[in-house]
């Protein structure tokens, strides 16, 4: 016990008891942060050479694209950095310490090493301690170990080097005493605690990037070089030409910003905010929507047991009577000894379920549940056999007792630890007869219990005593007992665990089970859902403790199911899967999970039982607690990046064929076949509403019948960049032949008119096109996309009007068409359907 002075001066030498926060960017640092990709710094660069040169509209539509691009990445940051304030608001706000011989109620802030805590029912622990005295104390470690029962404690040492969940003489900053009193010396506080040590994991963290904004930046890198460098070509044809070197200028920085797609990472958020409406529905809430991609490439899953792949709710399994091993589902009640022990169980219980609240320890309301199932209210039996005397669970009896009234006989019925209760049964009870319990029928209850361990199951014993009447039962009766019976009771998996596992194996997808739990229990419930095929598979976290990060790569992918696991083996697991270029998803719940939340690629969270640390440090949150709700979020993040891809193939190869046609007219020596003002029309109005459609094209459950693709792979990968090429060459022999037709027809000015309309409208058919890489024109999907028909539609309407009403050809420089070149223009354009089709077709066939 400390004096109020020895406090001071030891507040002085280790500080207060509060997490310290690193430093954070300021809001105007992040904004500035997202004009560092490489793409947008190109377009700045073109937009303050177009106002420069005059070219007003082009620079002010570049300004605004990447400034709301800036600003949506900067709200999304600032909302994604709040881990450490939730980890803070843990802290228990008072604590009860004896200082100067008297108990004094303090601030936790002031909690110092050396004080003497006091605890109690409903305490947060203020800071780690070693306990000095205990009584019957149960603490709630969920959020620090993951493991949802409350840990029983005692002053027994420990081994050295014990798993946080195994430490049962000591206590932790931010778990909660659920039952029973204690007091404990603090050795340690603020950052020195387990909940510090997880805050600096969390700061030194760093949030994995997803493949998406990984080959965004690398494609945008790869495609900017590529058309700067064109445009540079042209620009000298142009001055070699004798074209005036401003005109020149102009027009090689009007077809750059024509070329670079910077409606890209607006077409992608866009595509990204409809995906994440469409997963709340399905129970995930995207944090950051960079997450929805990132999820469909996913190759690990790492999920917490409780509550994700279980039910999170204690469920009697089996009946041992008589013996015989019974199933839950087998249970009948006709049997005597079956409804005694049902009947036991429910009244030897401190547990209810009244208008289906449930209020108690799990494994007793599971007990009482069974009865509700089979007819049996808890409510009913007890106002038969209601409770005359009572001796209380007792953590280190391992015992609860009960006495009651049955045919006019006062018993006593006893409920414990399967090992403390044999010690102390000198009968058993088989059918209606009481028989001496012998060594043999020892054994054979022992070698039940061993199985039901094996099985992950968590076992009571039941037995019982007659007594005298009319008094109160004391610790001597506790002996001499009558063996009734086993309950066997366990979290059992979700209905839909089994399927979801096997659809992610299908999909080329590990799951993983990171768990505080014990390893046979882990294993049990891996087994079931189809994890865990091999006991070798699994291990405790202390196997890997000392194991290098080399060694570590090479052991991760010989199992499935970690049990016992700290913080940092938990990071360590997943750091180790992404060493070997694995994209990793990681489920967690507690403040123990929040770092591997946050250094997996893609965090998720648990959103009815997570804590708010675990939710700030996650990409996505799931409402339902389940993991059947990743799978679902696995197949619209694959499906989301398939129509990206179709989006950036439409906007791609449109820009292609639009980049021959002025590449031809330049080489063969024919005038310029767009003005600036076409392009910026293409650019705003026949490019982006057509690319966003295709991002909300209808999903397809035939995506996880793909592998993931490999962390490392482009967007512009060989095929890919060939369906690109061959489509724009389609696009561009289509637009040049237009261009051609009003040369020969009408001069420089028709020759321009035919060729803007026919690659705006080419564009427009070519939408269909990039529904799929197979041919759809003949099959329902080419109809099943309503956006895509209205931007079609809308899009025609558009450039029919800027070619056909005359008041509008000075704005758009064009020539005002008749019907039979507006014919020419439409038939060009959809030709460019059958061609591609028959294309995707011969593709598809050569395979």
């Amino acid at each position: 016990m400390l004096t109020s002075e020895q406090a001071r001066q030891n507040q002085e030498k280790y500080g207060f008891n509060e997490l310290v926060e690193g430093k954070k960017k300021s809001t105007l640092q992040i904004f500035l942060e997202q004009y560092k990709d490489f793409l947008v710094i190109i377009l700045i660069i073109a937009a303050i050479v177009s106002g420069f040169l005059g070219d007003f509209e082009s620079a002010i539509v570049i300004l605004v694209v990447i400034t709301m691009n800036a600003i949506l990445g900067t709200v999304q940051t600032l909302k994604a950095e709040q881990s450490l304030d939730a980890l803070k608001q843990m802290s228990a706000p008072e604590a009860k310490v004896i200082r100067d011989g008297v108990v004094k109620q303090i601030p936790s802030r002031e909690v110092t090493i050396g004080d003497r805590v006091l605890l109690e029912a409903g305490d947060c622990v203020p800071a780690d301690g070693k306990l000095i005295e205990c009584a019957s104390l149960k603490v709630d470690e969920s959020a620090l170990t993951g493991e949802s029962l409350s840990v029983e404690k005692s002053l027994d040492e420990v081994p050295e080097g014990a798993a946080l969940g195994d430490q049962t003489n000591r206590v932790f900053s931010g778990s909660f005493v659920t039952y029973g009193r204690a007091a404990y010396e603090v050795t340690a506080i603020g950052m020195g605690t387990e909940v510090g040590k997880i805050a600096s994991l969390l700061k030194n963290t760093s949030e994995k990037r997803t493949p998406l904004q990984v080959n965004l930046d690398d494609f945008g890198k790869k495609l900017s070089i590529l058309i700067i460098v064109f445009c540079a070509i042209l620009f000298g044809i142009s001055i070699f030409r004798g074209d005036q070197p401003g005109d020149a200028f102009l027009f090689a920085v009007a077809l750059a910003v024509a070329a670079i797609p910077e409606a890209l990472s607006s077409i992608v958020t866009i595509v990204l905010s409809f995906g994440t409406q469409k997963m709340a529905k399905e129970h995930a809430i995207i944090r950051k929507l960079q997450a929805v991609e990132g999820l469909g490439s996913v190759s690990i899953v790492c999920s917490d047991k409780t509550g994700t792949l279980t039910q999170n709710k204690m469920t009697v399994e089996d009946y041992y009577v008589d013996g015989k091993r019974i199933p839950v589902s087998e249970i009948n009640l006709n049997d005597p000894n079956q409804e005694r022990l049902l009947n036991f169980s429910i009244l030897c219980n401190d547990s209810s379920n009244a208008n289906g609240q449930e209020i108690g320890d799990p494994t007793e309301t599971a007990l009482i549940n069974l009865g509700s199932r089979l007819g049996r209210e808890a409510f009913e039996v007890r106002d038969v056999y209601d409770r005359k005397s009572e001796i209380p669970f007792d953590s280190d009896r391992k015992l609860m007792s009960t006495a009651h009234v049955f045919s006019g006989r006062h018993v006593m019925v006893v409920k414990g630890a399967v090992d403390v209760l044999l010690t102390r049964m000198t009968r058993i009870r088989r059918g209606e007869m009481v028989e001496p319990m012998t060594a043999e029928r020892k054994a054979e209850i022992e070698a039940q219990n061993l199985e039901f361990s094996r099985d992950g199951l968590r076992v009571l014993a039941f037995a019982y005593k007659e007594i005298e009447e009319n008094r109160e039962i004391t610790l001597e009766d506790e002996n001499d007992l009558t063996f009734l019976g086993l309950i066997a009771m366990m979290d059992p998996p979700r209905e839909e665990s089994k399927a979801a596992v096997a659809e992610c194996i299908q999909a080329g997808i590990k799951p993983i089970m990171i768990t505080g739990d014990h390893k046979i229990t882990a294993a049990a419930i891996a087994k079931r859902i189809g994890i865990l095929k091999d006991e070798s598979e699994a291990c405790e976290g202390a196997v890997i403790e000392n194991m290098s990060d080399e060694e570590l790569q090479e052991f991760v992918p010989k199992i499935s199911v970690y049990a016992r696991v700290s913080p940092e083996h938990k990071i360590r697991i997943v750091r180790a899967w992404q060493e070997r270029g694995n994209i990793v998803a990681m489920t967690g719940d507690g403040v123990n999970d929040a770092p591997a939340l946050k250094q997996a690629n893609i965090g998720v969270a648990m959103g009815i039982t997570g804590t708010e640390v675990s939710k700030d440090a996650a990409a996505m949150v799931l409402t339902d607690d389940n993991f059947a709700t990743i799978v679902k979020a696995v197949e619209n993040g694959r499906n989301l990046y398939r129509n990206i891809k179709f989006s950036i193939q439409f906007l791609l190869s449109g820009n292609f064929g639009a980049i021959l046609t002025v590449l031809f007219a330049s080489i063969v020596g024919l005038p310029v076949p767009f003005a600036p003002v076409h392009l910026l029309f293409i650019n705003l109005l026949t490019d982006s509403l057509p690319a966003i459609a295709l991002g909300l094209e209808p999903h397809s459950k035939d995506v996880m019948n793909e592998k993931p693709r490999p962390m490392n792979e482009s967007i512009l990968t060989r095929d890919y960049l060939a369906r690109i090429g061959t489509e724009g060459l389609c696009i561009g022999a289509m637009t040049t032949i237009a261009f051609l037709i009003g040369l020969n027809e009408g001069g420089s000015l028709l020759g321009s008119t035919l060729a803007f309309g026919t690659l705006c409208t080419s564009r427009l058919v070519h939408g269909f096109n990039c529904k799929s890489n197979k041919p759809v024109i003949f099959t329902k999907r080419f109809f099943n996309n309503i956006y895509l028909i209205g931007a079609f539609v809308l899009g025609l309407l558009l450039i029919t009007g800027v070619l056909m009403i005359p008041g509008l050809h000075n704005l758009f420089s064009v020539y005002t068409l008749d019907g039979a070149h507006l014919l020419i223009v439409y038939g060009l354009a959809l030709l460019n359907l059958p061609i591609i089709q028959l294309m995707k077709w011969i593709r598809e066939h050569l395979k």
